[in-house]
C-alpha cells in the first residue's frame, strides 16, 4: 500500500522568524522546505559591530544548513523568491518554483528611505552582511585617506561621520564608532588630529529610544555626549550627494558617510504578493497569523502587520519569534483538526548598549543603566547566538576588545 503523501511546508526565510518555525514542526508530521536567497542564519541585532571592525561576519552568521540538518522532516534550499501563486499554491524562485500546502512567509524587513532617493543612491544602510562590510571598509579607508590629505576642509569631511536614526541601531553604531575612532585609531594615525572627526547623530523626533522611559533616554544621550557624539533631535535630512548632507532648514554638513539606521519596511518582495498590505508593504493578518483570503498562508515576523491597541508591533527580533512557535502550532493544529491559537504579544522589553561599560534596559518595572545593565545586555546577545563556536568567539572577541582597547577586524578588503 502506497504511503500517503505528507503535507508541504515551505518557509521563506532563514531568519529568527523562518528558523524558529522550522523548530516548532520539526517532530509534527509534514514536509518542511526552508527557502532563502542565502545560505545562512543571520544575527542582525550585532551587524553595526561587524560594520564597526569589532566582529568578523562568520562570528553573526550561521550555516543554515548546519541548523537543519538534525531535523529530518526539514531540508534547506537555497533561492530568491520572485513571485507566489496563491491560487495555484505555488512559489516561485530564481531557480525554480515549490507547490506548498502551507506557506509561511517571513521574509524580514529591508531600509526604508522614506522616499529620499539621494540617500538611499550614496548612503549606507545596515541590513545584511555585505552592506556592514561596505561600511567597514569605508569607514577605514576615510581614516588613510584623511592621514595623508592637506586640504584640511577636505580631512575634516572625511573625517565626519553621520547616523540617521535614534532607535536602538543608530544609537548603538553611533557609540561603537567613537569607540572604535578615538579608542582604537587614534593610536594608529600619529598624524592625524583627532579633534576633527566628528560624530553626528540625527534624529528627526525628539527623543532618543522612544519606547523607552524619560530617564534612561536622558541617560543615553548624556553617555554618547562623553564618548564625543555629537546629538542633533527634531531635525531632519533632506538630501546626501556624497559629499554635503543638507537639513532641513538649511543647514549642510560636509561629509563623506551618512548611515542610515532611520527606518525599515517590509523586504520588497510583498510588493508583488497580492494581499491588502498597510503603507510599508507588510501583509495584513488576522489573529491567528493567516491572511484571510488565504488561510493556508501565514505571515510573520517583519513580513507581517499584526495591531496591538490599533498599534502595529514593533519589527523586532522577539516578535518574529513569538510569532513563528504560534504558526507553527496553527499548522500542527490544523492538520489535527484542532482549534487555532490566537496570537497574543509578549512584551519583553527594550535594551540597547552605548559602548563600553553603558547600557540602557527596561524590562517591566526594571529599569537599569551602566555598567550592570551593559553586562545584562552582553549576556542576553551572547545566549542569543546560534551555537556554542559563535558564542565562544564574539565573547572572546568583546573579552580582548575590552582588556586591550583594540578592535580585530580591521582589514580593508575592498575600497
Amino acid at each position: 500500500m502506497e504511503d500517503k503523501k505528507k503535507p508541504h511546508v515551505v518557509i521563506i526565510g532563514a531568519g529568527f522568524g523562518g528558523m524558529r518555525v522550522t523548530r516548532t514542526l520539526a517532530k509534527a508530521d509534514v514536509e518542511v522546505t526552508l527557502i532563502d536567497k542565502h545560505n545562512y542564519h543571520l544575527f542582525q541585532p550585532l551587524l553595526y559591530q561587524v560594520a564597526t571592525a569589532g566582529l568578523s561576519v562568520d562570528d553573526i552568521a550561521y550555516s543554515a544548513r548546519a541548523m537543519v540538518r538534525d531535523r529530518k522532516n526539514v531540508i534547506f534550499r537555497m533561492g530568491e523568491m520572485t513571485d507566489v501563486d496563491l491560487e495555484q499554491k505555488k512559489v516561485i524562485l530564481n531557480n525554480g518554483s515549490v507547490n506548498y500546502d502551507y506557506l509561511v512567509l517571513a521574509t524580514g524587513g529591508t531600509t526604508n528611505y522614506f522616499g529620499l532617493e539621494s540617500l538611499e543612491k550614496h548612503g549606507f544602510s545596515m541590513k545584511t552582511l555585505d552592506e556592514a562590510v561596505t561600511i567597514r571598509n569605508h569607514i577605514l579607508y576615510q581614516f588613510e585617506k584623511a592621514a595623508f590629505e592637506k586640504d584640511p576642509e577636505k580631512r575634516r569631511s572625511l573625517l565626519t561621520f553621520v547616523v540617521v536614526g535614534g532607535g536602538p541601531t543608530g544609537v548603538e553604531s553611533a557609540g561603537a564608532l567613537s569607540e572604535l575612532i578615538h579608542l582604537v585609531m587614534n593610536k594608529e594615525y600619529p598624524n592625524l588630529n583627532f579633534k576633527e572627526v566628528r560624530i553626528i547623530l540625527v534624529e528627526a523626533s525628539d527623543k532618543l529610544f522612544a519606547a523607552m522611559p524619560a530617564e534612561l533616554r536622558d541617560a543615553a544621550v548624556e553617555t554618547l555626549i562623553r564618548k564625543y557624539v555629537e546629538v542633533r533631535l527634531c531635525v531632519q535630512v533632506t538630501n546626501y550627494d556624497g559629499q554635503f548632507l543638507t537639513l532641513k532648514g538649511g543647514e549642510v554638513i560636509p561629509t563623506h558617510t551618512v548611515i542610515w539606521a532611520a527606518g525599515v519596511k517590509a523586504a520588497s518582495i510583498m510588493h508583488k504578493i497580492a494581499v491588502e498590505k498597510d503603507q510599508i508593504q507588510r501583509a495584513i493578518v488576522n489573529e491567528y497569523l493567516q491572511i484571510p483570503e488565504h488561510p493556508e498562508v501565514f505571515v510573520i515576523g517583519d513580513s507581517a502587520h499584526f495591531t496591538l491597541n490599533d498599534r502595529p508591533l514593533p519589527m523586532v527580533a522577539p516578535v518574529a519569534i513569538q510569532q513563528a512557535e504560534v504558526a507553527g502550532k496553527n499548522i500542527i493544529n490544523v492538520l489535527k483538526g484542532r482549534e487555532l491559537v490566537k496570537y497574543v504579544y509578549k512584551n519583553l522589553g527594550n535594551m540597547a548598549t552605548i559602548g563600553r561599560n553603558a547600557a540602557v534596559v527596561h524590562i517591566g518595572r526594571l529599569k537599569m543603566k551602566g555598567f550592570f545593565a551593559w553586562l545584562m545586555w552582553s549576556l542576553v546577545h551572547i545566549l542569543r547566538l546560534i551555537d556554542f563556536r559563535n558564542r565562544f568567539l564574539v565573547f572572546t572577541k568583546w573579552v580582548w576588545d575590552y582588556l586591550f582597547y583594540d578592535r580585530l577586524v580591521r582589514i580593508i578588503t575592498r575600497q
